[in-house]
């Protein structure tokens, strides 16, 4: 889809313009095959095939603070991982204040949920997913791959997903977080800090690969950090990865860099 196509969105801050028009301008020319896995013109994804893929499936949701973005920021990773044999996909879902918590978060089970299904006609292998996002999108992968328990209430078989790759993502919305401001995707339910916080109620989790900018925002350094802890704490794997002299801009375009700090430790956690 193109810009034009989609329904007005919240503005964004000056900073987070900049990094849109660049995901854009990114992204220009990268082209995928476009799905739909629901009626909402942002229940959409992209799947980017690799020439020689080797089985690996990288699902990968932007950031936009819940409010904002579109799949399509997130195409200019797919070179580097197509590169690599990965087949990498890119996923959209409904935006907040329209649409609260857990909407978005059903969105982003829905598109695994076709990835399963259909991935295997662009050369993946659905015993082979892996999910990740930026920000936002960060969040709800790692959301899904923290709760076995819940992920399989919502119709994701345990074990389904291999790995998870957050990228400068948000793991806590509880008080003292260090958020300046509850974000608006929570809603008016003051249950959805906690139920929407994925360094709670860690159930069986997938492996954690967990990166983000030295100089990233504030708060989401010691989040990241103390949810790496959390997994290891609930018995299960996860790897911390500062990315050096990156913002929480920045350490997203570290997923386009096939040399970069990111993406060689993706591939090689992903193997």
């Amino acid at each position: 889809m193109k810009l034009i196509d989609y329904p007005p969105q919240e503005p964004l801050s000056p900073a987070g313009a900049v990094y849109g028009a660049q995901c854009w301008e990114r992204g220009e020319g990268i082209d995928g095959e476009e799905f739909a896995f629901g009626a909402d013109p942002y229940q959409r994804l992209i799947v980017f095939r690799s020439p020689k893929p080797d089985g690996r499936v990288l699902l990968f949701w932007h950031g936009g603070g819940w409010t904002s973005g579109y799949k399509e920021w997130m195409s200019f990773m797919a070179p580097a991982f197509t590169a690599a044999g990965v087949t990498f996909v890119t996923a959209g879902y409904r935006l907040a204040p329209t649409h609260v918590f857990p909407s978005a978060l059903l969105d982003c089970v829905a598109a695994v949920k076709w990835v399963i299904e259909h991935v295997g006609a662009h050369g993946g292998d659905s015993n082979r997913l892996f999910i990740g996002g930026h920000s936002a999108g960060g969040h709800y992968a790692a959301l899904l791959a923290a709760r076995a328990g819940e992920s399989a209430r919502l119709g994701l078989p345990k074990g389904l997903i291999r790995g998870c790759l957050p990228l400068s993502g948000v793991f806590d919305f509880r008080p003292r977080s260090g958020l300046s401001v509850r974000p608006r995707f929570l809603g008016s339910d003051a249950s959805n800090d906690v139920r929407a916080s994925p360094i709670c109620s860690i159930d069986d989790p997938s492996p954690f690969l967990v990166a983000f900018g030295s100089n990233d925002f504030p708060h989401l350094v010691p989040q990241a950090r103390a949810f790496v802890l959390a997994v290891r704490d609930a018995g299960g794997s996860a790897h911390e990865l500062m990315l050096p002299d990156r913002t929480h801009f920045t350490a997203s375009f570290a997923g386009g860099e096939p040399q970069g700090p990111w993406v060689p430790a993706a591939l090689a956690f992903m193997a």
